[in-house]
């Protein structure tokens, strides 16, 4: 089946391309990319969740409150560009429709992450959001791996399992059935910071001896930045390659976005925040700036 062309649209010194697949691909002709905006941002809805995972960097918990997704700088967002939705579980956000909605009237690609547990609750209605094209990505972050939601992830392609680097550690049941995987970094941030100890420790390391083994088990295998530095990806494949593929620091074209507690930073565990404003041009600028000087 071809892959349908999304978007295609310039920031700064180059072309980006999205495909229907989730493949993003940058084209400069000069030596270094510059974004003009962010081409990807992260950005939480919700503090509230009803799992109380002890190492979540959010801190998330069922007191958690809703952010405002009529925030101005929504209106100043360029057509084409991503947005990875989560929270806490974005799900239970009461303005989520009408938000994903308007985004898709705007041209932009929505992207939602949610937990395992929030998918098998609320599988009909994760189905319809796919369905009306209202997200193209679709992030589950596993618990105890369930068939159900193997399954799933078969059917809808653009399912990516979010993996907790020291967290997660049974790969054989995900291994070699066609699945795409995205790993992230463990972040020592939030509840995160006092649930690290030397078992977490320990299976970072396990899994670093583990990487080369995986990389040609799953249709696709993909790191946050972070995950790249603590597994030492780099170290595993060519200069050209890695040329080739990585998407570059956090903040040089992407931010974090805050709408629970109006902030927004180069990352979610960025400790330099800055109150929300009304443009993401400027947002951007600042978050660009915070990144050269770090």
């Amino acid at each position: 089946m071809k892959n349908k062309l999304l978007g295609s649209y310039l920031n700064g010194n180059y072309v980006v391309r999205l495909y229907e697949d989730g493949t993003k691909i940058k084209d400069t002709s000069d030596d270094k990319f510059v974004a003009s905006f962010p081409d990807s941002m992260d950005v939480k809805i919700t503090n509230y969740c009803d799992l109380n995972c002890p190492m979540c960097h959010e801190m998330s918990n069922t007191l958690g409150k809703e952010g405002d997704l009529n925030s101005e700088f929504f209106s100043s967002l360029k057509k084409g560009v991503e947005l990875a939705i989560g929270g806490g579980n974005p799900l239970t956000h009461k303005d989520l429709i009408p938000f994903l909605k308007r985004m898709k009237d705007k041209g932009i690609i929505c992207n939602l992450t949610i937990n395992e547990r929030h998918l098998l609750k609320d599988k009909e209605l994760v189905n319809n959001l796919i369905k009306d094209k209202l997200i193209y990505g679709l992030g589950v972050s596993l618990n105890e791996i369930n068939n159900e939601t193997i399954e799933f992830a078969k059917v809808n392609k653009n399912t990516v399992f979010h993996i907790i680097n020291g967290i997660f550690t049974d790969f054989d049941k995900i291994a070699n059935k066609g699945l795409k995987i995205l790993i992230l970094g463990y972040k020592k941030f939030g509840r995160g910071k006092d649930f690290f100890d030397e078992v977490v420790e320990k299976r970072m390391e396990e899994t670093k001896k583990l990487l080369p083994s995986l990389l040609n088990k799953f249709k696709c295998i993909s790191f946050d930045n972070l995950a790249l530095e603590q597994l030492e990806v780099k170290n595993l494949i060519s200069e050209k390659q890695w040329e080739s593929i990585y998407m570059g620091d956090d903040g040089e074209a992407s931010m974090y976005i805050d709408l629970v507690e109006r902030k927004f930073a180069r990352s979610s565990t960025s400790e330099l925040r800055y109150d929300l404003e009304d443009n993401i041009i400027s947002m951007f600028d600042r978050v660009r700036k915070c990144t050269e000087l770090s």
